[in-house]
């Protein structure tokens, strides 16, 4: 097999992976993650339309273009109908120990270009490891394709090692503003729920809040940095659309 041949045949088995994901996911009614999936998908079988030459396998390609672009738009049309009826609840399960929850894998169906400020009401941004998590949330939203201008927190105060959660999130915040963000902090002693507002209108709940990974086995162990092979806890994450998503 040709070097060319090799490509197109690797370009083929990531389209097929990424769109049998989607239709997984269609099934399973969990249709915003399905739609990125599709689009991906498709977008690696175009890429693959152009490069390969037989007539017949260009056809085969153009049809399945057509019928997973058709789905991809039958999704937007139901997603569309039952966020203007304000019905929209889609749930995600994580198994223990799953992997693959990344804040970026997670939130990424949920952010677009028109996200340009973020509600975290969490009671845990306490301790150490649970900072941690609120940074990479914050960097994965620096990281996405939106205009983030303003993340609220609203959380409690630690009660055991007060400054050092103020003196990280001060730091965070001036980090934060070098990047045109402004972070604002709220303290709450009565807060209990945990949810995340996108102003796009986008409302998710994780029954752990952003504290949904387990420790790493160690410092050098996989999973330590890439919080897409850290193991997770249980939890249920439930994602709801509002259009006129109000402040925490």
């Amino acid at each position: 097999m040709s070097t060319s041949q090799t490509h197109v045949s690797g370009m083929e088995a990531s389209a097929i992976s990424v769109l049998k994901r989607a239709v997984e996911l269609d099934q399973n009614g969990r249709f915003q993650e399905s739609l990125v999936c599709y689009q991906e998908g498709i977008q690696l079988l175009i890429d693959v339309l152009k490069v390969v030459k037989d007539d017949s396998k260009r056809e085969r390609y153009r049809d399945k273009i057509k019928s997973y672009m058709d789905r991809a738009e039958h999704i937007k049309s139901h997603v569309k109908q039952i966020k203007e009826d304000g019905k929209y609840h889609e749930q995600i399960r994580i198994a223990e120990n799953s992997t693959g929850y990344s804040y970026g894998a997670l939130f990424k169906p949920y952010i677009s270009s028109l996200l340009t400020e973020v509600w975290v009401e969490d009671p845990y941004i306490r301790h150490i490891h649970q900072l941690y998590n609120f940074v990479r949330f914050c960097e994965m939203l620096l990281k996405s394709p939106c205009k983030v201008k303003k993340i609220h927190l609203l959380t409690t105060q630690d009660d055991t090692n007060g400054s050092k959660q103020s003196s990280a999130l001060a730091e965070l915040k001036g980090s934060l503003a070098t990047r045109g963000v402004t972070l604002d902090v709220q303290h709450s002693a009565t807060i209990h729920d945990r949810e995340i507002r996108f102003d796009n209108g986008w409302i998710i709940k994780i029954g752990r809040g952003l504290d949904y990974f387990k420790r790493p086995q160690g410092t050098f162990s996989i999973g330590y940095c890439d919080y897409d092979l850290r193991q997770c806890h249980e939890t249920t994450v439930d994602i709801f659309h509002n259009e006129h998503t109000k402040t925490l």
